[in-house]
């Protein structure tokens, strides 16, 4: 697990601002830093050793040194791959995946992609051609940003978008269209970023940069095509060997390799097949929020010794700014901060963690999904009259009841932007100084699920989830708050062969009206005691919402909503009218406060304190 950085286009400080670029990811890949420079140019490399640690060292060259590449990830499969290409007649200097990758670009082009399963995010560069290749992997686990400036025609790409800051081609200009996004996904969706020209390259594409062109393409789509032909029992029986076979290969390395563990389901599972040493927990003081003694009983269980972390308000509350300039976008998971935390613990001991991200896309295990079973024969209701009712019912305050009226009073397609839905236009409206409304949540959601269009609901959202939350918040997070601490996180969930098993599993085996992740607990309950395979999902969950409603730190929030950097982008009464109805019980409004709180402590990170 690495950090890379680079940029197409000449400069006579050349090695200078490369340098500087790798040190603002130095966190990434604290054993050592490489780069390479020629005059069109230059590729940086900051790695933490977990395979062939002596022989791993990159940018790394091919054999006539035409092909460069610096490679963030790994490839659980590169065993398989160097044989076929010694076969084909490829030399290998050293025993690691990314002469895998080098290699197996020169034999089969963009077509390798194909053949890859692991987590990547890579970049080769063609000196002869003086063209620059860069892939993500399939599922968006690990990041890749890229910039270019239309005015020298520089071209920028990372691991993380503050690698970006030191070059002088780059020109760090906030992008408002963003927040109204952020501000209903409560993190940073689709491709653009909120600095303006900076952009993610997507899950399962690639970039190809030529004679100043730059060109991206999706190479592969998550497809399901379900197969009723097989019982419940056969499903859990194949779960049970693709998730067995996939803990073992994600667990290659030459160092030693922890695991994640709440007090659900996807952790426990993973925890009881990885047969590692050391569990990693976190928990708080209010035992509603706690799960660290769950852990230490299920630990025990399973004959692993367990690492309970307890955070106190105060660290929590005193690392929000670090934590946000790690993420380099706003995020407002509160959950993300117990990431950091945990994944700080862990770093204390082992190099390499395995964590429980993924099942809830493939597996069905959001209770989102389990609405189309719940109150269906509202859908009997004319399509005009719900719609109507929806209208009148988001006026009101949301609460369950309502929230039920607002969304059942449009189809699927024009409401469902993911598994979290924060604030609506009438909101945003109400809050925003320079509301426009140019850019609405469902302009992302609608492209993905056009592409399901013909599936059931849960199938819809699924694909939904998989393109737009699972990468913009789940993975965002995981890997930010692991690489802030020098942590290689691993999910055993989200591999190809899983996914290829998953996609196959028809809906009635994931979720119903009363339980999700049917198949999954179902081939979990055959490892680890029921009362954890039924567990009600909590994942770290953090006090924010009673937080909140202490004076202490509703008053760190307060003087956020009055600050200059409040002011230009929001109607602070409005924002203080929400806090204040929060303090006082009558309406639960802490996602909302924490949603602006967060871009604001983000928004003075990158544009009032550097």
């Amino acid at each position: 697990m690495c950090g890379i950085v680079g940029f197409v286009g000449h400069r006579a400080d050349q090695e200078e601002v490369l340098q500087k670029m790798m040190a603002a990811i130095a966190h990434r890949g604290p054993d050592g830093q490489g780069s390479y420079i020629d005059e069109n140019a230059a590729l940086g490399h900051r790695r933490l050793s977990i395979i062939d640690i002596e022989g791993g060292r990159q940018p790394m060259l091919n054999e006539d040194g035409n092909y460069i590449i610096v490679f963030n990830g790994e490839i659980y499969n590169f065993q398989e791959l160097r044989e076929e290409l010694l076969a084909a007649g490829h030399t290998f200097q050293s025993h690691c995946d990314t002469e895998v990758l080098l290699h197996g670009y020169e034999e089969w082009g963009k077509e390798m992609l194909e053949r890859l399963r692991g987590m990547f995010a890579f970049a080769i560069w063609n000196k002869r051609e003086k063209s620059l290749f860069c892939a993500r992997d399939h599922f968006g686990i690990k990041p890749l940003y890229y910039y270019q400036n239309a005015q020298t025609g520089t071209l920028l790409f990372g691991s993380e978008i503050k690698s970006f800051l030191p070059h002088p081609d780059f020109v760090k200009e906030f992008n408002p269209a963003q927040l109204e996004l952020y501000l209903s996904y409560q993190y940073s969706a689709g491709e653009n970023t909120f600095f303006k020209g900076v952009k993610k390259l997507m899950p399962a594409h690639w970039l190809e940069y030529r004679d100043g062109k730059l060109t991206t393409q999706r190479y592969w789509t998550p497809t399901f095509s379900p197969d009723h032909s097989r019982s419940l029992e056969e499903w859990e029986n194949d779960i049970s060997a693709a998730m067995a076979e996939s803990v073992e290969a994600h667990k290659i390395a030459d160092v030693e390799v922890g695991s994640f563990l709440s007090s659900g389901v996807d952790s426990s599972y993973i925890a009881a097949l990885a047969h590692v040493d050391k569990t990693f927990t976190v928990g708080f003081a209010d035992k509603k929020y706690d799960e660290t003694e769950f852990a230490r009983t299920f630990s025990k269980e399973i004959g692993v010794k367990n690492d309970a972390y307890c955070v106190t308000p105060e660290e929590y509350w005193a690392n929000l700014g670090n934590i946000q300039y790690f993420m380099d976008e706003p995020l407002a998971d509160a959950a993300s901060a117990a990431l950091f935390f945990v994944n700080k613990e862990a770093a204390k001991h082992v190099k390499v963690c395995l964590s429980g991200e993924g099942a809830d896309e493939f597996f069905g295990g959001y209770n989102t999904y389990k609405e189309p079973f719940m109150a269906s024969w509202y859908n009997r209701v004319p399509l005009p009259l719900r719609r109507a009712i929806g209208a009148v019912a988001g006026l009101m305050p949301p609460v369950r009841g309502i929230n039920f009226l607002v969304r059942r009073g449009a189809p699927l397609e024009e409401r469902y932007i993911g598994n979290t839905n924060l604030m609506g236009e009438r909101r945003k409206k109400q809050l925003l100084r320079n509301y426009t409304g140019s850019v609405k949540p469902t302009d992302l959601s609608k492209v993905y699920m056009q592409q399901v269009s013909g599936q059931d609901d849960v199938a819809q959202m699924q694909f939904c989830d998989l393109n737009l939350w699972m990468v913009g918040d789940i993975l965002l997070k995981a890997d930010k708050m692991s690489m802030a601490n020098s942590l290689e996180l691993r999910v055993p969930f989200l591999d190809r062969r899983v996914f290829d098993l998953a996609c196959r599993i028809p809906t009635e085996c994931k979720v119903n009206a009363a339980q999700t992740k049917i198949a999954m607990r179902g081939a979990a309950e055959k490892l680890i005691p029921s009362r954890t395979a039924e567990k009600k999902k909590l994942g770290f969950p953090v006090p924010v919402r009673a937080w909140l409603r202490d004076e202490k730190y509703a008053d760190i929030v307060r003087q956020e909503f009055v600050s200059p950097q409040a002011q230009q982008f929001f109607n602070t009464k409005a924002l203080l009218k929400m806090l204040d109805q929060h303090i006082a019980g009558k309406r639960d409004n802490w996602r909302q406060i924490w949603c602006v709180f967060m871009f604001l402590i983000w928004y003075k990170e990158y544009f009032v304190k550097r």
